[in-house]
């Protein structure tokens, strides 16, 4: 497979981990720092995931296709859901949001493993097309970090203006890809 296609299909993976970046930025303090956890840990699983589909190989195929849309769906709604609720606590409290609230692990690990589902079976289309498992997982990793970096930054740059709404706008995102994930693989 040419570079070119498979950072394409790094770019195309990469958008909701980096829609999740951004309202993570958003969200949660930690400046740099978190931003490069947040990207490491989006651009790990995008980059693992491929490998393990691959080695899962066709068999597995039709198992995965079938709930995977509905394993995105529920994590990023769960999570979402949580977020919105924490959100709307906090604006009936007539209080500002501190700003100090930290990404916890647990949930930027199932946020990452929710949005590199999609990569897991790219994985198994890869062992049928024979395509060079490492670097296409390479390559899908590193265009998932940068984008991830990028939109972390931003986030918490611009973050800081919306705060007040982040929690919620942030939940309500979460929401949105989760259902559109799940419109997507039950309308295809």
């Amino acid at each position: 497979m040419f570079f070119g296609s498979l950072v394409l299909i790094g770019l195309s993976l990469a958008m909701d981990a980096s829609a999740i970046a951004i309202s993570n930025g958003i969200v949660y303090e930690g400046g740099a720092k978190q931003s490069v956890i947040t990207a490491l840990t989006f651009g790990l699983a995008q980059a693992i995931m491929p490998v393990l589909g691959y080695l899962a190989g066709t068999g597995l195929a039709d198992i995965i296709s079938s709930i995977d849309h509905w394993l995105a769906f529920i994590l990023l709604a769960g999570i979402g859901g949580k977020m919105l609720y924490e959100g709307i606590r906090e604006l009936k409290s007539e209080e500002l949001p501190k700003g100090d609230k930290k990404l916890p692990v647990k949930t930027l690990i199932m946020q990452a493993i929710a949005t590199s589902i999609d990569a897991l079976v790219i994985g198994v289309s890869f062992a049928a097309l024979g395509v060079n498992i490492i670097q296409a997982s390479l390559i899908i990793g590193i265009v998932t970090f940068i984008c991830c970096m990028i939109c972390s930054v931003l986030g918490n740059r611009f973050g800081r203006y919306i705060r007040k709404y982040a929690t919620i706008f942030g939940g309500i995102l979460l929401i949105i890809i989760g259902i559109k994930t799940l419109i997507e693989h039950l309308a295809g």
